[in-house]
């Protein structure tokens, strides 16, 4: 149901329904949305190096509902003096030391739960800038590459199934 209505977005609205689509995907937190299909099947009639493109900006806007979600929590977390509030600061230093920016970017660029790498960053109040270029930066890569498979693997995908 959910692909269908993505999938409509990109025949409705072409690259336009290529952002939308990815920015609906990854706006939403845990759940999973089929959005890696979305971008596979516009690579098949669309630019597949502007699918990547288009669709990873709106993926990395989209990571930030994440990013907010987490910023908020911290808000709330910081109202308790609880031993996880140390803990959480211990993390943040560690993951602003060996780099958190390759982090972002590595799980943007796999199938990775990048969710979870949003809500941390906005609850340590990692740089947002810095998240979304990473974000995007990975994203950006991933589909792409996704594009170009459909692009050029829709009718070896097509003779397998049939």
């Amino acid at each position: 149901m959910v692909a269908e209505i993505l999938i409509g977005l990109v025949t409705s609205f072409g690259y336009l329904g290529v952002f939308a689509a990815s920015l609906i995907g990854s706006a939403t937190i845990i759940l999973p949305v089929p959005s890696f299909f979305v971008i596979f099947f516009a690579g098949t009639t669309l630019n597949p190096l502007a699918v990547g493109i288009i669709g990873g900006l709106g993926a990395a806007i989209g990571e930030m509902t994440a990013y907010a979600a987490g910023y908020g929590g911290r808000a709330i977390a910081d109202r308790k003096k609880t031993d996880s509030k140390k803990r959480l600061n211990n993390i943040e230093k560690l993951f602003k030391k060996y780099g958190g920016f390759v982090i972002i970017f590595i799980f943007a660029l796999t199938p990775l739960p990048d969710d979870f790498i949003g809500l941390f960053c906005g609850a340590i109040k990692y740089n947002p800038k810095k998240f979304i270029v990473a974000a995007a930066a990975g994203k950006i890569i991933l589909y792409t590459f996704l594009a170009y498979a459909g692009f050029y693997g829709l009718d070896i995908v097509l003779n397998y199934l049939s």
